[in-house]
């Protein structure tokens, strides 16, 4: 500080007060007197800025960034082509892009509450590196790795945050009569140059550069190689004080100084021209106040690096593996270039060589060993279960099933099917005997009283399993009726139930039935009587449905109509299908006999005679007609006459257009 107001002494007062309030504006944020407040917030942003360049690391993956939740306008590009790969990850350790040793395709992906946009240029044609872009804000923390396959990394990266919660920022309020004293004085902050290094650059224009530990603050030291370069006035200004005799003043011009770096390191570059300014006479550089600026030469630039660039392989993407799992082979195209011009928008211009020109011995190889992950295997996790029939040939199982490396059981497909062992296989148990095999008899007699039977079932069967056809057992077959008694029968009411008859129908659902009749029983003397008496027993039924055979297609129809007329001769109808056995139309009927659909009716003359109670009883019943409210009965009765004569009006509309059909 004591330098500064060194320097500050040596100038005009009215030029200091007007250097005192910028540095004041410039460390504080607020001018010393006559400050003029802005809007009372603005919201402001901080532009973040990194590069991570490393020559050796280990292979695998290496985190360059930790970008914050809220960050917008995010870009992180690979400086130079390379076989390394960018990848991002979220702080709970979701992987977003190239996660667990999987490289994605470049596309877009969303996450983060963000679009992140993923580029691999084509490595045949480009020379620069990849690049993941977002427009963000980040809903949560980003994390930015690299996944590390070749030495000398350089990644940069950059994205804006918004400053919250800031004092208004004053704006500087100078008087007229001091704009002519000279300019704001420049503020430079030296940068470090790391390997590793962020800058920021906040609203008012400063910068600040912060170390690998991204901790985002100012270092103290970087204040120490600030410095304030002093202003003086123009020669050929008229200074504002009282009038003095000037001295001679030289002169001063613009000398060429050098150029900036050429822009490429071959294929014919470009580079601007620098200026100074010097006294003319002993070509003494002097500060470039001393010179008009509107007089310095702008934008000139000039050819460099002329002359061609070396001859290079030009490494393409390596295709797919040519295995989903264990190990494959990839394959990549490489091809000798050379570029020949490097234009002004950063494109080049390049042609393919022989292979000779870039050195066959260091040609990097076209075929790779890779490998996507370990293949699953199979495993039998169970014994064979036992042979499903006890004789004769049956089959048994055992589990088998697909594993992965981590012992998570897969669908079949993700092992060789060619590998897997037998699930289920045939097994012989020997021949089988073949036996009458009979239920137990019943336990109840057929009858209540008197002479009955009872029964059990007989099969063949080939040890408890196959039900045979009855003749191929051997011996005689056992008996499944023997007899029982049940006791004498003693005035006992029973109902007896005579044959079915024929079914109502040759075809189709019909109906069949029998005679049922009530019996005293006396100890075999059986009587009829009368079927009340037995009204206390369950009743047989006396009627069933029944089929004798399918129909096939039939005629069907509905019923008729109410007739169009009540007098003087009208018509009904009705509807006529031809319908298969499962109702579903058919062209396939007999015609010669299919049903009338329409038929005379009510062909006695109307009596001329009107019915007393048939009249209307409200003067508006027209509007019921139009209305078409005689369909309710409520309309009818109290419209009567009305609607009758609406009622046989239609019906003769009706039959004049069924006579034009």
């Amino acid at each position: 500080m004591a330098g500064l107001w060194q320097q500050l002494s040596s100038v005009e007062p009215g030029r200091v007060l007007v250097l005192l309030s910028i540095v004041l504006y410039l460390c504080t944020g607020v001018f010393s007197s006559n400050a003029k407040t802005r809007a009372p917030h603005l919201e402001r942003f901080q532009v973040v800025t990194g590069n991570f360049s490393r020559l050796y690391l280990r292979v695998g993956y290496h985190k360059i960034a930790e970008i914050p939740a809220g960050a917008y306008n995010l870009r992180i590009q690979e400086m130079t082509k390379s076989r390394n790969y960018l990848a991002l990850q979220t702080k709970s350790g979701v992987s977003i892009i190239n996660g667990n040793w999987v490289i994605d395709r470049p596309g877009i992906f969303n996450a983060m509450g963000t679009q992140l946009t993923y580029q691999r240029p084509n490595e045949i044609r480009s020379r620069s590196g990849e690049t993941i872009t977002a427009p963000g804000p980040l809903s949560e923390d980003l994390h930015v790795y690299l996944i590390y396959q070749q030495p000398g990394p350089s990644v940069y990266y950059e994205y804006s945050l918004t400053l919250q919660n800031l004092h208004p920022t004053p704006e500087p309020d100078i008087s007229s009569d001091f704009l002519h004293l000279g300019r704001q004085p420049n503020i430079m902050l030296a940068k470090s140059t790391l390997p590793h290094t962020e800058t920021i650059t906040g609203p008012s224009g400063k910068y600040k550069t912060i170390g690998p530990s991204h901790s985002g603050e100012l270092d103290k030291g970087d204040m120490t190689n600030n410095h304030i370069v002093k202003e003086k006035a123009h020669p050929n200004q008229v200074p504002s004080g009282p009038s003095v005799n000037p001295e001679p003043q030289p002169n001063y011009t613009w000398s060429k100084s050098g150029y900036t770096e050429c822009s490429t390191t071959c294929g014919n570059g470009r580079h601007q021209v620098l200026w100074k300014c010097v006294e003319k006479d002993s070509q003494k550089t002097v500060p470039a106040n001393h010179c008009d600026s509107a007089l310095e030469p702008k934008n000139q630039e000039e050819n460099c690096n002329t002359q061609p660039c070396p001859a290079y392989w030009d490494m393409g993407e390596w295709s797919e593996c040519s295995r989903k799992c264990g190990p494959g082979t990839q394959h990549r195209q490489v091809i000798c270039r050379q570029v020949t011009h490097v234009h002004t928008n950063g494109t080049e211009t390049s042609v393919a060589l022989a292979p000779e020109e870039c050195g066959l011995t260091d040609r990097p190889e076209t075929k790779s060993i890779c490998q996507l992950k370990i293949c699953s295997q199979w495993e039998i996790r169970s014994e064979w279960t036992p042979c499903s029939v006890p004789c004769g040939v049956g089959q048994r199982s055992r589990e088998v099933v697909c594993v992965s490396n981590q012992g998570d059981v897969e669908r079949d497909d993700e092992c060789n099917m060619k590998l897997k062992p037998e699930s289920l296989q045939n097994c012989d148990m020997g021949a089988c005997a073949r036996s009458w095999f009979t239920s137990l008899w019943s336990q109840r007699c057929s009858a209540e009283c008197g002479r009955g039977n009872r029964t059990r079932t007989t099969m063949c069967l080939i040890d408890y399993v196959t039900d045979l056809p009855l003749g191929s057992c051997e011996g005689e077959r056992p008996a499944e009726v023997t007899s029982c008694d049940a006791g004498p029968c003693q005035n006992r009411l029973e109902w007896y139930t005579g044959p079915w008859g024929q079914c109502s129908a040759e075809c189709g659902n019909g109906t069949r039935a029998r005679s049922v009749a009530c019996i005293f029983n006396n100890n075999g003397h059986m009587e009829v009587v009368g079927q009340h008496k037995c009204s206390a027993l369950p009743k047989p039924i006396t009627a069933q449905p029944c089929t004798l055979k399918p129909c096939g297609v039939q005629w069907y129809v509905t019923d008729w109509s109410t007739c169009s007329r009540s007098c003087n001769g009208g018509y009904r109808v009705r509807e006529v299908r031809c319908l298969t056995d499962n109702i579903t139309s058919s062209d396939s009927c007999d015609p010669s006999v299919t049903p009338e659909s329409r038929e005379e009716c009510n062909k006695q003359s109307c009596s001329a005679e009107k019915d007393p109670s048939c009249s209307d009883q409200f003067p508006n019943c027209m509007v019921v007609v139009q209305a078409r409210l005689c369909i309710y009965p409520y309309y009818r009765s109290v419209c009567c006459t009305s609607c009758s004569h609406a009622q046989k009006t239609y019906s003769n509309r009706i039959q004049k257009k069924q006579i034009r059909r």
